[in-house]
């Protein structure tokens, strides 16, 4: 196996990024353009990120259901914001069976037409409210410009449809849900995220008010991870989704939708992987450890490879996801290589002077602040007896998990800018690719727009009150008028 390096993440961070992707075995491009191949690396990231939700849905009072992907074109024209805003991105099928359909249909770019108009079917009256509905799916949205798993024509997903008695009801659940992302993604994924209000030029079409989640990459990028919309009553009236109230009277149901996707792969990928390879947060990790073995002649490896057998058995009971790599095609140093390319948390060498003492060797994927310093370009290697690895291996494991956490938390707020006035001073950091940047705002949708055509920079959030500033800017950073609101600025994917 060759062992050539990555491009740096400091003068190439997109190559980096798509030889992350190619040399983890994470996905590949299709045959159709604009499309991929999500390989088992990859979906096992996939299918841990859909456990844990699928946990905390349910947990939430949520069902899961299925809609179908072919939805009448019709049906996409009845809330007007929505289709006009995703009427470029529209995959529209006109034949079928070799015969020019009757009307069209949309490959589903999103839910909400398709879904309310079968709540409309099953909601009479105020007693069959809430509906708390969520699916997992594939969407197909027909972008121009293409990166695996963070913008593609068709990607994964799962999105949540809920409909309620009030419009504070629908409000409680976007929050909750908000709250369920950012949650996920900071205990799962290792990710931090602000979360607050977009604004209304970047609200999902058709809602009343979109959440969203922002992680920032290590460019200083930000990445919208997940939305939750308050959809008010708009696809209600649209599709007729009325109950009987508590008072006798026929009103529209309020309604909420939510989602995150394979983008959240993307993501974990830019924002813990390194000059070495992928890092994968152990709790999303398909393989949370690697056991080595290593032996030079026929002797040593019957010892040895008894051993690892000994030890692979035992972590598999002790509920740690393990492989032990037997190939004899390659070295050490070579399986090494591939492990570390690969993301795995941990890695166990074992060779015959551990088997003779009982112990066995642990390389952990990243520098562990808990343990002892390594020596300068050295691994940090922890060296622990077989007695204990039943209860200090998940222990690394959480320690590994909260480290990442740690890190990119660290990583964020170094990268963020506060209690700036100056609008040149603004753009000057915007050039040189800041990060986040908080300044006031004075809600004109004119200032927002100059920034994004003189910088690239949108407003990511209004963030909620825990992530503002301990003083609150008093001026708009482009008109210099008063601040009605704090914002955060940045480049984003």
């Amino acid at each position: 196996m060759a062992e050539d390096k990555l491009p740096k993440r400091s003068e190439d961070f997109s190559a980096w990024y798509n030889e992350i992707v190619q040399r983890a075995e994470l996905a590949e491009h299709s045959p159709v353009r604009g499309c991929m191949v999500i390989r088992p690396n990859g979906y096992g990231i996939w299918e841990l990120m859909q456990q844990a939700l699928d946990r905390m849905f349910k947990e939430t009072g949520h069902q899961n259901a299925y809609f179908p992907m072919l939805i009448p074109q019709s049906f996409m024209t009845k809330e007007a914001e929505h289709v006009e805003g995703f009427a470029p991105e529209l995959a529209v099928v006109t034949i079928g069976g070799g015969k020019v359909l009757d009307e069209p249909l949309v490959l589903r770019p999103t839910s909400e037409t398709i879904i309310y108009s079968m709540f409309a079917k099953w909601v009479q009256s105020y007693r069959d409210l809430p509906i708390l509905m969520n699916q997992w799916a594939n969407v197909v949205r027909w972008e121009m410009r293409t990166r695996l798993f963070l913008r593609t024509m068709e990607f994964l997903w799962q999105e949540g449809h809920t409909a309620h008695e009030t419009e504070q009801q629908a409000e409680e659940e976007a929050l909750k849900m908000l709250g369920v992302y950012r949650m996920f993604m900071e205990e799962y994924l290792a990710m931090p995220v602000l979360i607050g209000l977009k604004t209304d030029s970047e609200r999902f079409a058709g809602a009343l008010r979109t959440y969203s989640t922002e992680a920032l990459m290590q460019d200083n990028k930000a990445l919208q991870n997940g939305t939750s919309h308050n959809l008010g009553q708009n696809f209600a009236k649209a599709f007729e989704l009325q109950f009987q109230s508590r008072d006798g009277n026929l009103e529209y149901a309020w309604n909420t939708s939510w989602g995150v996707s394979t983008r959240m792969v993307g993501g974990l990928i830019m924002t813990h992987s390194d000059d070495d390879g992928l890092v994968t947060p152990p709790r999303v990790a398909p393989l949370q450890l690697v056991i080595v073995s290593i032996f030079k002649t026929d002797e040593e490896k019957t010892l040895v490879m008894n051993a690892a057998d000994e030890v692979f058995n035992e972590m598999k009971s002790a509920g740690v996801r393990t492989k032990l790599d037997d190939r004899d095609s390659l070295s050490p140093g070579a399986k090494f290589f591939d492990w570390e390319t690969k993301g795995i948390p941990l890695r166990m060498e074992i060779g015959p002077k551990d088997v003779q003492n009982n112990s066995v060797v642990i390389v952990p994927r990243i520098l562990l602040d808990s343990e002892e310093a390594p020596k300068p370009n050295r691994k940090q290697k922890l060296f622990l007896s077989r007695a204990e690895l039943a209860t200090r291996i998940p222990t690394l494991l959480d320690a590994l998990q909260n480290q990442l956490l740690q890190n990119a938390i660290a990583r964020r707020e170094a990268n963020s800018t506060r209690g700036i006035t100056d609008y040149n001073e603004m753009k000057a950091l915007i050039e040189r690719d800041a990060g986040f940047i908080y300044t006031g705002w004075c809600g004109m949708a004119t200032c927002e727009a100059t920034v994004k055509e003189e910088t690239k920079a949108t407003i990511r959030v209004i963030p909620f009150a825990e992530f503002q500033s301990p003083t609150a800017p008093t001026q708009c950073i482009v008109c210099g008028m008063a601040s009605k609101h704090e914002v955060v600025w940045a480049k984003a994917y």
